[in-house]
């Protein structure tokens, strides 16, 4: 940490994002270190995405039908990866308000640390923390006979924008963890995450829902991340003829940009005057 903080901004810009770096770093490993020493957190973050799978490809799958065609769990699996990136900023808004109900982040404040670097930090982790998730949950989707048959840049690119729909919704988690007052009231997000997910092209193409509903799941961030992937994927996508479906990559990386320059500037800021 920037135990030197009092003489940073005396010694230029470049001393600062030298050291808002080094903190940010701290934070990171601090945050992966916790993963480390309680693994469980991580199994308990997996099993609903896990289960999930299960449940929709075995016990809800042969009911489902994909409009022109195609093998359901070939339809479900972009889907899974795309909720439980979306879901996952629960997860980050949790961890925030266990800290500031502990003190931790009172703490941090209290120390010589560049004023970004415990936002930044924690977005960093988190965005690891993602990556290994989707890793977890590629292997469970290998098993039950997933296949990505759009080549390995067509692959990559696809879980890309799982994690760039991820990085961007950190910073939602962010904000609403130094939001809420507590972790009870933390709890009460999943009525949030939930429909944000559900309400998407995830499960059920939109075309097979309500009309004002399917208006809606178009033009879901979460949607578009998941009908590209499928695209990127060569996975059945069910794809509609509205604007938004149509130019579902371009809004795959549009969505994301939008919520980070909307949400990380009010996360740091948020949290610079916490306590004023």
């Amino acid at each position: 940490m920037s135990a030197a903080g009092g003489t940073a901004a005396e010694e230029g810009p470049g001393a600062r994002l030298h050291w808002a770096v080094a903190d940010c770093w701290t934070i990171v490993l601090r945050g992966l270190t916790h993963y480390v020493r309680q693994p469980s957190s991580i199994a308990w973050q997996l099993g609903f995405p896990i289960v999930s799978v299960l449940l929709f490809g075995y016990v809800f799958g042969s009911a489902m039908s994909v409009p022109g065609g195609g093998d359901y769990r070939e339809f479900l699996m972009p889907g899974m990866f795309g909720m439980t990136m979306a879901m996952g900023f629960m997860n980050t808004a949790y961890v925030v308000v266990h800290d500031s109900a502990r003190g931790v982040t009172d703490r941090f404040r209290s120390m010589p640390m560049a004023p970004s670097a415990v936002v930044t930090g924690r977005g960093v982790g988190d965005l690891i923390a993602a990556t290994l998730d989707l890793l977890v949950l590629a292997l469970t989707a290998l098993a039950i006979g997933w296949r990505s048959s759009g080549g390995l840049l067509g692959t990559l690119a696809a879980f890309g924008l799982f994690l760039l729909l991820r990085f961007a919704l950190i910073w939602i988690g962010v904000l609403l963890g130094l939001l809420v007052p507590n972790e009870e009231a933390a709890g009460s997000l999943f009525a949030v995450a939930f429909p944000f997910a559900m309400i998407s092209s995830a499960f059920v193409a939109p075309s097979l829902m309500p009309d004002w509903l399917g208006a809606v799941a178009r033009w879901n961030p979460v949607s578009a991340t998941v009908t590209a992937s499928r695209e990127l994927f060569g996975n059945p996508a069910a794809v509609g003829a509205t604007w938004v479906e149509q130019h579902a990559l371009l809004m795959a990386i549009i969505w994301p940009i939008v919520l980070t320059v909307v949400f990380l500037p009010l996360s740091v800021r948020r949290y610079q005057r916490l306590s004023r």
